[in-house]
């Protein structure tokens, strides 16, 4: 399933692909504040993201660039990835990369439409996630998305030259029976 254009009071979720290749974005991947949770290396070229978006070009899955619909720039990317038809459950993950954009409210509601489309439409049952514990922005907007923590991962990741928790979530579809 391909990722449809979804559309929000402030953003345009565009399905990712190699259109949205530039400068900026592999600044994003290499930039350590961006980066610091992330499992991607940080020693990103153009040519690696190149390569990386034929990929995701050829793949049937849901990933979104995220635009602001003002000035028309791209800010991140927002996946559900993979997607478990039998279990109707899929794997949520995003990336603000520009960070001019953080700490505007821009994550939260493109998270909101991306969950409401895969609860509405696909009628997923759950969307689960992992973020590292230490990560208190990420946890924060996963909390008021209406995510609950279901496990920790003890000392499971090095980030920042320390081991950190991983903290595995998940929200559940309350409109649906399990």
């Amino acid at each position: 399933m391909k990722a449809p254009v979804l559309k929000t009071d402030r953003l345009l979720l565009q399905p990712l692909t190699s259109v949205f290749l530039s400068d900026e974005y592999v600044s994003w991947l290499n930039d350590p504040l961006v980066n610091q949770y992330l499992e991607t290396p940080s020693d990103y070229t153009l040519e690696d993201l190149k390569s990386y978006l034929t990929v995701v070009d050829k793949q049937d899955i849901l990933f979104w660039a995220i635009i602001h619909q003002q000035d028309n720039k791209h800010i991140g990317n927002i996946k559900i990835d993979p997607v478990h038809p039998r279990d109707k459950r899929g794997e949520y993950g995003i990336l603000m990369g520009n960070t001019a954009y953080w700490g505007k409210g821009y994550a939260k509601e493109a998270s909101e439409a991306v969950i409401h489309y895969c609860f509405t439409e696909l009628l997923l049952r759950k969307i689960t996630l992992g973020v590292v514990e230490n990560n208190t922005a990420a946890v924060q907007l996963y909390l008021k998305l209406g995510f609950e923590t279901e496990g920790v991962f003890k000392n499971h990741s090095r980030y920042n030259n320390e081991w950190c928790n991983i903290l595995r979530m998940a929200r559940f579809n309350t409109q649906i029976d399990l």
